[in-house]
C-alpha cells in the first residue's frame, strides 16, 4: 500500500486523488491518502503576515520524514524553493491551465465592473497585478478555500474573486468563470497549476516508480525555469512574483515571462526572454538578474 499525503481540503483531495489512481493503476498497488492539516489551513490571517513560504507544506512534509505517510502531493506553487534535506521531488505530473481568472457577479469581466467594486483575492501577486491595471477596484485580501471564496461572491459579500483556472478545473466548477485572465495581464505564480510528488530522498525504488508513471517533461521542464527565477530573486511563495514559462511549438525553445510588482500596483517590472529547453535553470536566473538590475529589489524592498 502506498499512503499519499494531502492537505484537508477539497481541492488538496481532489488532486492527490489524481496523483493516488495514476500511482495505483501504475504499480496495481492500493494507495490510500492521508489528510494533514498544515498551518496555513488554520490560520485566518493573510498569507504575507502568517509566515509565508512553507506555511501549506511543512506538516506534509513532517509526516513524510517521519514515515506517516510515503509520498507527498503539493500544489508545487506552495513549494518553497530551497532544498529540503532528506526530501525529493520525485515527478511533475502534467500541468493543469495554470491562468488566473475572475468569477465576478452578473457574468461580468474585469471591464465590466464599475470603479469601486469589490475584488477579493489571498495573493498578494494578483492583488497587485489587478492594482497596476489602474480600474479602480477595491481589493480585498480574503482567505479560505474555493468553496468559501465563491459563495462570498454568490452572497454579495463582495462583485468578484481572483482564483487559479487549475483549481476550479479539477474541482469541476469553470462554469463559474467569468473571464479568463491572460497572461501578459495577469503573470501566473511560478508553479501555478502544476503539482509536486515528493518522496524521501533515501527511499530510491519508490522515487523510481513515481517519476515512471507520474513525470510529465514539458511541465517539469516550464516549472524549472519559473522556479529558478523565483530563488534567484530571493522571494517567497506569497511575494508580488508572477512567472509562466512556455515551450515553443517546435519544442526546443523555451520562453519566460514574468513580472515583479509593488502592493500598491504603482511600480511594475515586466520582462520575458527565450532560451532553448535544455537551459531552463539558466534562464530564470538570467532574467531574475535583469529584473533585479532593472528596479525588481527596490520593489522587494517597498513591499515588505
Amino acid at each position: 500500500m502506498i499512503r499519499v499525503g494531502t492537505r484537508a481540503s477539497e481541492l488538496a483531495r481532489t488532486q492527490s486523488r489524481l496523483v493516488a489512481d495514476a500511482l495505483a493503476a501504475g504499480t496495481g498497488q492500493r494507495c490510500t491518502l492521508v489528510p494533514v492539516t498544515t498551518y496555513g489551513d488554520v490560520s485566518s490571517g493573510p498569507l504575507s503576515q502568517i509566515g509565508g513560504s512553507g506555511v501549506f507544506v511543512a506538516a506534509l512534509r513532517t509526516a513524510l520524514l517521519t514515515g506517516q505517510v510515503d509520498v507527498a502531493v503539493h500544489s508545487f506553487k506552495d513549494l518553497p524553493t530551497a532544498p529540503e534535506p532528506d526530501l525529493v521531488v520525485a515527478a511533475v505530473p502534467a500541468r493543469e491551465d495554470p491562468r488566473d481568472v475572475l468569477v465576478a457577479r452578473d457574468g461580468l469581466t474585469l471591464t465590466d465592473l464599475p470603479p469601486g467594486s469589490r475584488v477579493g483575492t489571498g495573493s498578494p501577486r494578483r492583488a497587485a497585478q489587478l492594482r497596476a491595471l489602474g480600474l479602480g477596484l477595491d481589493v480585498l485580501d480574503i482567505r479560505g478555500n474555493v468553496g468559501t471564496r465563491l459563495r462570498q461572491v454568490a452572497d454579495g459579500a463582495v462583485d468578484a474573486v481572483l482564483l487559479a483556472a487549475a483549481g476550479l478545473a479539477r474541482l469541476g466548477r469553470l462554469d463559474e468563470v467569468t473571464q479568463v485572465l491572460d497572461p501578459d495581464q495577469m503573470v501566473p505564480a511560478p508553479g501555478q497549476g502544476a503539482l509536486a510528488v515528493e518522496c524521501r530522498a533515501a527511499d530510491d525504488p519508490l522515487r523510481a516508480v513515481v517519476r515512471e508513471i507520474l513525470e510529465h517533461p514539458p511541465t517539469s521542464i516550464a516549472v524549472t525555469a519559473e522556479r529558478s527565477l523565483l530563488a534567484a530573486l530571493e522571494a517567497g511563495c506569497t511575494a508580488p512574483v508572477g512567472a509562466l514559462a512556455e515551450i515553443a511549438d517546435d519544442g526546443d525553445a523555451l520562453r519566460l515571462r514574468a513580472v515583479v510588482a509593488e502592493l500598491d500596483g504603482r511600480t511594475v517590472v515586466r520582462r520575458s526572454a527565450t532560451a532553448p529547453v535544455a537551459d531552463a535553470a539558466e534562464l530564470g536566473r538570467d532574467l531574475a538578474q535583469q529584473m533585479l538590475t532593472d528596479g525588481a529589489a527596490e520593489l522587494f524592498a517597498v513591499s515588505r
